[in-house]
């Protein structure tokens, strides 16, 4: 997201080999350089230099609400036909979920890792060895054309099982931690989803990330 609110969505961007002064978090600013891509016909989309990233301050709390809520869009649907590919949705009736990804599942996306690693002009030995979760997340929500049920596609879901189970010890117990979280905290405090389409398939939408943002009661802009 810029400063005016326009949605970008950059890649590739390998986080684990970015510099200290180039490695970002959420809610941090960041420049950088960046063309069109020639595989990506989505707007939003830029292939970005990834040496020319530097961040640039970071949003403070007390300003998250205030930038976000009058960029939300009231669905799915509206940021579709608006022609977007990118949007935030306030959710409602959220419930976060998981179920346990089968042997093949597991060994699936580890070969999907490991083809990525060779890719390209370098070889990630971090990215070949990298652990696919065990379960695979998911939201049941409404938005204001209906109910949907998502799966999480947000790499910081399955960073917080692992963090959570070297933490509590048990896999059970760090389960239930993002349960209390996404279940509980966040919509009794306010909750974004950050949504996307896909390149291949335009139609097709999926979870991005989820965002403890403040539910304001401000009205989303017409698109």
């Amino acid at each position: 997201m810029t400063a005016r609110g326009e949605f970008k969505r950059l890649y590739p961007v390998r986080f684990r080999h970015l510099s200290d002064e180039s490695a970002f978090k959420r809610w941090d600013w960041v420049d950088f350089k960046y063309r069109r891509p020639t595989r990506d016909n989505r707007g939003e989309s830029c292939h970005v230099a990834e040496e020319s990233i530097k961040r640039d301050g970071r949003m403070p709390r007390k300003d998250r609400a205030a930038f976000l809520n009058p960029l939300v869009s009231k669905s799915v649907a509206e940021a579709a036909e608006a022609g977007r590919s990118l949007a935030l949705i306030r959710p409602r009736n959220t419930r976060f979920y998981y179920k346990a990804k089968s042997p093949e599942q597991i060994e699936a996306e580890r070969e999907t890792y490991r083809q990525a690693a060779s890719q390209g002009d370098f070889f990630d030995e971090e990215l070949k060895a990298l652990e696919p979760s065990p379960y695979e997340f998911r939201f049941s929500f409404e938005d204001g054309t209906g109910p949907h049920d998502y799966a999480n596609g947000d790499w910081e879901a399955h960073a917080m099982f692992f963090f959570g189970k070297r933490r509590e010890g048990s896999e059970r117990a760090a389960l239930e931690w993002m349960s209390t979280t996404f279940n509980d905290e966040y919509p009794k405090k306010g909750m974004l989803f950050c949504v996307g389409n896909k390149a291949k398939h335009p139609k097709t939408w999926q979870l991005l990330g989820v965002l403890r943002v403040d539910d304001t009661g401000q009205d989303a802009l017409p698109l």
